[in-house]
């Protein structure tokens, strides 16, 4: 009986040997490999839920527990400062110019709202300093203007020249400024050009 018993053993043994040499390796790395996936699988979607509780319930106490009182009203955040700074007269003259390419000019209304950017006269051509702005000028501003109006001199209303201007910087001008801060004329920089 015993045996029996060791050759029972025996042939189960050699079964199982046989079973596995006929089942390609790969497909036991393959399902033990499913079989982890799916374990870990189960375990995170266990764990994500006691997560998501845990943050539902904290996330109720801090705002059950504080007591702030009235938040600050909101605010406009403060613009950055304009490098611009305008003109004065010296004493005894009526207005301080400055020299700058004029575009981007667009109708509002009764005014033409024009974007400047500011040159430095010098020797030779004239150099950029970085600084742009816009102005909003009546349509009736005066402009005295040669080559925009065709060789010949001749004082043209802003609000003629808007075409001309709504492109990009191609025309300088000596912007003129009272003591007040206030335009009251653009030139023509035509002799920057000859």
């Amino acid at each position: 009986m015993a045996d029996q018993t060791e050759l029972q053993d025996h042939l189960a043994d050699l079964a199982e040997s046989g079973r596995l040499r006929a089942v390609p390796l790969g497909a036991e790395r393959i399902r033990a490999h499913g079989e982890r996936r799916r374990r870990r699988r189960r375990a995170a979607r266990a764990g994500g839920g006691a997560l998501l509780v845990a943050a539902l319930a904290l996330g109720g106490l801090s705002l059950a527990g504080t007591d702030r009182g009235p938040e600050p009203p909101a605010t406009d955040p403060t613009p950055t400062p304009s490098m611009f700074v305008r003109p004065t007269p010296a004493p005894g003259q009526e207005y301080a110019s400055e020299l700058g390419y004029v575009h981007g000019a667009v109708v509002e209304g009764d005014a033409v709202r024009i974007t400047v950017e500011q040159l430095r006269a010098g020797e030779g051509a004239p150099t950029a300093t970085g600084v742009v702005h816009t102005l909003t000028l009546p349509r009736r501003t005066l402009v005295e203007a040669r080559q925009l109006a065709g060789g010949e001199p001749a004082d043209l209303e802003l609000g003629e020249l808007v075409d001309q201007l709504a492109g990009g910087p191609r025309w300088v001008f000596a912007i003129d400024y009272d003591g007040e801060g206030r335009v009251g004329s653009l030139r023509e920089a035509f002799w920057l050009a000859e």
